[in-house]
């Protein structure tokens, strides 16, 4: 028996994983940093063109709304364009008035 009362034997294996869990925990938290601040980045960057993509949405249902009203009132050429998108699973219906 030493003058610790045995108790050296764990000490040290003990202090040893506290500090490597202490290291792990801030290695991982300067990744999860990292990688928040790459991910803010990429969204950034991403920004316009989502922007983009709605407006050209919006285009789009404007374009469809505009061509089924037309189909709704009678016009050829806009049923013909109605049928064509129904085929490809594309449905248009007329705006309520």
């Amino acid at each position: 028996m030493d003058l610790n009362g045995g108790m050296s034997g764990w000490w040290p294996p003990v202090s040893l994983i506290v500090v490597s869990f202490f290291a792990l925990i801030a290695f991982e938290t300067g990744y999860a940093i990292h990688d928040r601040q790459a991910l803010a980045e990429q969204r950034q960057s991403q920004e316009s063109v989502v922007q983009e993509a709605m407006k050209l949405r919006q285009k789009l249902e404007t374009l469809a709304s505009k061509t089924g009203q037309l189909a709704a009132e009678g016009d050829e050429a806009a049923k013909t364009v109605v049928e064509q998108m129904k085929r490809q699973g594309i449905n248009i219906t007329a705006p309520n008035p």
